[in-house]
């Protein structure tokens, strides 16, 4: 690769990086401006956009030399005070049209988890928004990622990879239809209202579950939520004291810690006698202890967990996916093109930042 200015793809994802290892490497959303404003003291950096989620840390960057990608690396490492021998483990680093390829890639949904999700489109948007709200994106990742949205949008438009809206919440609730059938006479409780908790909710709630209690930080959330789906609401505070009532727990709260402990579920089992509990979480970092899993008539199933049962029916999308990576890679070619003239020359800085005006004089 050529070491002057070209674009940089530093990512660490679930193909070859575990749900412990990606709670580790998450990045909060209220520490991305910190991030960024961090970012900004590396000199060669011009661009970035940080695509953070469940499945996946990516920082997308315009640099100006295979040494200030290295800077990029061990800084991020420092940021998140994760050692770097470990995370040259896990992750990956693409270029030019390959990380245009993959970005495409991502927010079509062939990259993902669950293969198809729409979900992963939106927060690849929000992550683009995100770092232009904090001026870090300049001319050359703002056609990236136009164009990479126009791209997805033709690709899902055209190819079913979709097919049958693969979520992380259809597949939770799939599998507790596996494990308690009918649904209605279940009891389910969410803790955390964002889309995740929005979608599992309303998914439950069309398959029958009349008895739903959503619980959040904020009341007023906690509530709002609780009133689509027709159940009752709370903070999370309460979660102790009613957790024993509940069949089904769905956690997908945004906490650095787990709301769920091992000796929660253990006196929450021995009121339910031999009732099980389903627990399902969907957060990164992880909502439940792991430890939960080892306890008697208690089910505990995370996102690789759910990522596993999805892939015994990924064979009838095989085919799709094939379409879409072969036409990520034509539109990434063609992005490529109108990109690559625009690099900025060397020396450049991260977009945003106040160029001295000794060097705009003359």
């Amino acid at each position: 690769m050529d070491t002057g200015s070209h674009l940089l793809l530093l990512g660490a994802s679930h193909h070859n990086t575990p749900i412990a290892i990606r709670e580790r490497l998450a990045l909060n959303n209220d520490r991305v401006g910190a991030y960024f404003t961090a970012l900004r003291g590396i000199a060669g950096v011009k661009e970035a956009v940080l695509v953070n989620t469940c499945n996946r840390l990516e920082l997308y960057a315009v640099t100006d030399s295979a040494a200030t990608d290295i800077a990029i690396e061990r800084h991020l490492c420092e940021f998140q005070a994760f050692p770097a021998v470990e995370f040259q483990e896990h992750r990956f680093v693409l270029h030019n049209e390959q990380a245009i390829r993959h970005l495409v890639e991502v927010a079509v949904g062939a990259d993902s988890q669950l293969i198809g999700e729409a979900e992963i489109f939106g927060q690849v948007k929000d992550a683009y928004a995100r770092a232009t709200t904090h001026g870090v994106v300049g001319a050359v990742l703002n056609r990236v990622f136009q164009k990479g949205f126009q791209a997805a949008k033709y690709i899902r438009s055209n190819v079913p990879i979709g097919a049958g809206q693969v979520s992380v919440a259809t597949v939770s609730v799939d599998l507790a239809e596996k494990i308690f059938g009918d649904l209605r006479d279940c009891r389910v409780l969410i803790a955390g209202t964002g889309e995740v908790g929005e979608k599992t909710a309303k998914a439950l709630h069309s398959r029958g579950v009349t008895r739903m209690t959503v619980l959040s930080r904020f009341a007023e959330r906690s509530a709002a939520l609780a009133a689509t789906v027709n159940g009752a609401s709370g903070t999370l505070d309460r979660l102790p004291s009613i957790l024993a009532e509940h069949d089904i727990v769905v956690g997908c709260t945004t906490t650095a810690t787990p709301i769920i402990h091992a000796a929660m579920i253990q006196a929450a089992s021995r009121s339910r006698r031999i009732r099980p509990i389903f627990l399902i979480d969907l957060g990164i970092p992880r909502n439940f202890d792991p430890a939960t899993a080892e306890i008697d008539s208690v089910f505990l199933y995370d996102l690789d967990d759910l990522a596993r049962i999805a892939d015994e029916n990924l064979a009838t999308r095989r085919g799709a996916v094939d379409r879409c990576r072969a036409l990520a890679a034509d539109k990434a070619a063609r992005i490529w093109e109108g990109v690559a003239p625009r690099l900025p020359r060397p020396h450049g800085r991260l977009a945003g930042d106040t160029v001295p005006a000794s060097e705009t004089a003359g």
